[in-house]
């Protein structure tokens, strides 16, 4: 089968379709031909300051790079986009930025990834000031100016400068072995760099198959083909684009000619922002991470009075979406499908679970796609249907290269099995008699209880059945009884105020009691990633002297 890169990819579809709107924000209009022209025209940029490709990929082995990198520290924004996409333009590997790290963390990314170059918003020019004074960090500075009007740091050039002195046309041929480089959120742990292939992402994760058939595209004028036909649909990517769950979907728009749309407000989740440009702009599909933005849409959508009759599609990832939530979706926008995907940063899309009504609403059990299986508790042979081990989900086909700069770490991620090499991100499941994928939870978050374990999502997802609680996160603390013992923090919807014990008696109609928390800890917010993932982190430091 043919290789793709995705630079090479977005000029086809660019000229095949120059006048169709690709991002829209508020009053922000692009064309498919004027983001062509500004990737270009940083590409440009980026290989006048003499980025430039180190080593082949075939000299290099699975953790190391090749190309150097740049940083992309920025809220959601056409600027985003573009720099990405001028990144592969000039051969360069950009990286996305967690914007809510502190100095110590983002030292720790900029060192990880030895990040030549930074693109970055103004209101983030002080802590970049703090991690840059005396070291030898990025050099390559673009800085976008925003509401904040923080002056341009020192050494540093502003977008629009470096767009306008600069050719649009980078002198370049991108190739199917450059690299697409992601950071995991570090939710549990530091956040490591996945390495892709260009080629292999493109497959794995951003529309590289025929829907119909789930083959690779043979060529690339079929792929043209496809964005052609895509103008109806209208995009609307609530995620940071900082997370794959963002950036992924954004990626795939623009390779099948679809319309990003983007609410005004990115700061934080905004509801009503979100409502009032799905409904002015016509969205079509609402990408989503889990309760903690279906919940407030939700919310949104039965107290206000809009016309959404354009959605017909809500895609989630990233976090568990509750069957009560799925059936409040349904209910409110008739007609409507919800697409719940399973994948990961080192996987791409294993396995899916469509509901079109409310009698199908379920969490947690998928159907695996073409590349998605399940392997033992050993990791040694693929699992049987119905068996009563725990196994692990698995990706299989296009994978990473690996974890960057992390040789012991990309072996232990992507064993051998049976004698084909695959990805296992951490995710336990099994193989229920019909065939489909029951998924228990990320490994990095079981809780080892009394012998047991434990999964941090079921029983939140338990704890949530209560029509009293907004949120919940549960991790484990220590216990000199249990080894570690389940605790929880929640919070709940204005004017509810229901006591433990009527916490316990609803989670316990869901999940074994052995299961259910032994402390709860009530908070006014539960604190999330932007990508509406949990932080792990926070709720052990919350529970750790309750």
């Amino acid at each position: 089968m043919p290789e793709f890169n995705i630079a090479l990819l977005a000029r086809a579809v660019a000229e095949a379709i120059p006048d169709r709107d690709y991002f829209v924000q508020g009053d922000v209009r692009l064309t498919y031909a004027e983001m062509q022209d500004r990737a270009r025209r940083l590409g440009r940029y980026l290989v006048d300051q003499g980025f430039a490709v180190t080593a082949e990929r075939s000299e290099l082995a699975n953790h190391e790079l090749g190309q150097e990198s740049v940083g992309l520290y920025l809220h959601n924004g056409p600027e985003y986009l573009i720099a990405n996409l001028g990144c592969f333009e000039a051969r360069v590997a950009p990286f996305n930025v967690n914007y809510r790290y502190v100095a110590e963390e983002l030292a720790y990314l900029l060192h990880d990834s030895s990040a030549r170059g930074i693109v970055y918003h103004s209101a983030f020019a002080g802590t970049l000031a703090e991690v840059l004074e005396g070291t030898t960090g990025p050099r390559t500075l673009i800085q976008v100016p925003d509401e904040s009007d923080n002056p341009l740091l020192p050494g540093a050039v502003w977008w629009d400068d470096a767009l306008a002195a600069s050719d649009p046309d980078p002198g370049t041929e991108p190739s199917p072995d450059d690299v697409f480089l992601l950071y995991t959120g570090g939710t549990t742990g530091m956040p490591k760099g996945v390495m892709w292939r260009q080629a292999d992402v493109f497959v794995a994760a951003l529309g590289g198959t025929d829907r119909r058939t789930g083959e690779e595209w043979a060529d690339a004028d079929s792929i043209v083909q496809v964005a052609i036909k895509g103008a109806k649909s209208r995009v609307m990517t609530l995620p940071p684009f900082m997370h794959g769950a963002g950036l992924w979907p954004s990626m795939t728009a623009l390779l099948s000619g679809q319309t990003v749309v983007t609410p005004e407000v990115v700061e934080r989740l905004d509801a009503d922002s979100i409502l009032d440009a799905a409904e002015r702009e016509g969205a079509t599909t609402l990408v989503i991470v889990g309760d903690a933005f279906a919940r407030p849409l939700c919310d949104a959508i039965e107290a206000g009075n809009r016309d959404l009759g354009s959605i017909r599609a809500f895609i989630n990832s990233g976090a568990a979406l509750h069957a009560d939530t799925k059936v409040r979706i349904l209910d409110l926008l008739p007609g409507s499908l919800i697409v719940d995907t399973l994948g990961s940063s080192e996987t791409g899309s294993q396995a899916q679970e469509v509901t079109a009504t409310a009698d199908e609403a379920r969490t947690g059990s998928f159907d695996a796609t073409a590349t998605g299986a399940v392997i033992d508790s050993t990791r040694t042979r693929f699992a049987e249907p119905g068996e009563d081990d725990l196994g692990w989900m698995v990706q299989r086909g296009r994978l990473p290269l690996g974890y960057l700069g992390d040789a012991d770490k990309t072996a232990a991620t992507f064993p051998v099995v049976e004698g084909e090499r695959m990805a296992v991100a951490g995710d336990r499941a099994q193989v229920a008699a019909d065939g489909s994928v029951v998924l228990h939870g990320r490994d990095s978050v079981t809780i080892n209880s009394g012998g047991e374990k434990i999964f941090a999502e079921e029983v939140e997802q338990a704890l949530k059945s209560h029509p009293g609680v907004a949120d919940a996160v549960v991790c484990g603390r220590p216990s000199e009884r249990w080894g570690n013992e389940v605790c929880a923090v929640v919070s709940l919807h204005d004017g509810n105020d229901p006591d433990d014990a009527a916490l316990l008696e609803e989670a316990a109609r869901h999940i074994a009691r052995y299961k259910l928390p032994k402390v709860i800890v009530r908070c006014g917010q539960v604190y999330r990633s932007p990508n509406g993932k949990a932080d792990y982190r926070w709720a052990a430091e919350q529970v750790a002297n309750a």
